[in-house]
């Protein structure tokens, strides 16, 4: 009775993959210099049964302008769009669905593509660090998706996708104000914070926004020049009361005393040397 050795049954493993690869690739290369554009059809279609969206993708685009028009073009056309995406082209994948939704707006697939459009630029958006441009776009098309098709079996993914991409876009400027601070951009800092709060209402960073907008702000008054410190240390007494009206019991409070307590101070200290001034 004969055995293999452990280093001549791989090697032979290897010799079995190499030539089942080797078949297949031999396979592939008659169906893709095929002129029978059907073989191609049905092959793509076995192909992306497989998961080999590589190989779909192949035979499908050169098959494409042969069967625009056809039957058998819309289901090419949004299988090159799963490919795309599968293949982790997202960009790419997200573009294909919209332009097979605005071709076959009338198709039973026409629902399934814009959701994908939509979802494919929102997995396409990077981490909230960076440009938001896909999440932005992301939010608007889904919620188009949830106009169009109320009721749809994506509702509730599409609901997520809004309330995920709300989250990074909420962090996003989080980020930005703080950064704007540490930078000692301060003016900014305050402008980027107001802006958040308009656009974000429910945050639930409001709270840090309304102790970073007074740090802000009494920062900024004292680097400021003589005329325009009496208004800006105002200012911060202002953006403390609105914090202490809005998060009463908020933790940040004792941190915001002495900015208060300061610009109070100064507040009484430049109104003195104003009237001594006048006088």
């Amino acid at each position: 009775m004969y055995f293999l050795t452990p280093s001549t049954a791989k090697k032979l493993l290897i010799l079995l993959v190499a030539a089942v690869f080797f078949i297949s690739c031999s396979k592939f290369r008659r169906i893709e210099r095929s002129e029978d554009w059907r073989l191609k059809y049905e092959a793509g279609q076995n192909y992306f049964k497989k998961k080999d969206y590589y190989h779909t993708a192949i035979l499908f685009e050169q098959i494409l302008p042969i069967v625009r028009g056809l039957p058998e073009g819309e289901k090419v056309e949004f299988y090159l769009a799963y490919c795309q995406y599968y293949q982790k082209t997202y960009l790419l994948a997200s573009n294909q669905f919209k332009v097979f939704f605005e071709t076959y707006g009338r198709s039973q697939l026409a629902e399934e593509a814009y959701f994908m459009y939509a979802y494919s630029l929102y997995i396409a958006s990077p981490d909230e660090q960076l440009d938001q441009k896909s999440s932005i776009e992301a939010m608007g098309a889904m919620q188009n998706f949830l106009n169009q098709f109320p009721g749809s079996q994506f509702s509730d993914k599409a609901t997520e996708v809004i309330n995920k991409s709300q989250v990074k876009l909420e962090k996003k400027e989080f980020e930005n104000a703080l950064l704007y601070l540490r930078m000692r951009y301060y003016q900014a800092a305050i402008i980027c914070i107001s802006n958040f709060r308009k656009t974000f209402p429910d945050s639930k960073y409001l709270e840090q926004m309304a102790f970073y907008k007074i740090e802000a702000q009494f920062k900024l008054a004292e680097q400021s020049i003589p005329s325009k410190q009496l208004e800006r240390y105002h200012s911060t007494l202002d953006f403390y009361q609105e914090m202490l009206d809005s998060f009463p019991n908020s933790a940040y409070l004792k941190e915001a005393q002495p900015y208060y307590t300061a610009s109070l101070n100064q507040v009484n200290l430049l109104k003195i040397k104003t009237t001594k001034t006048i006088n």
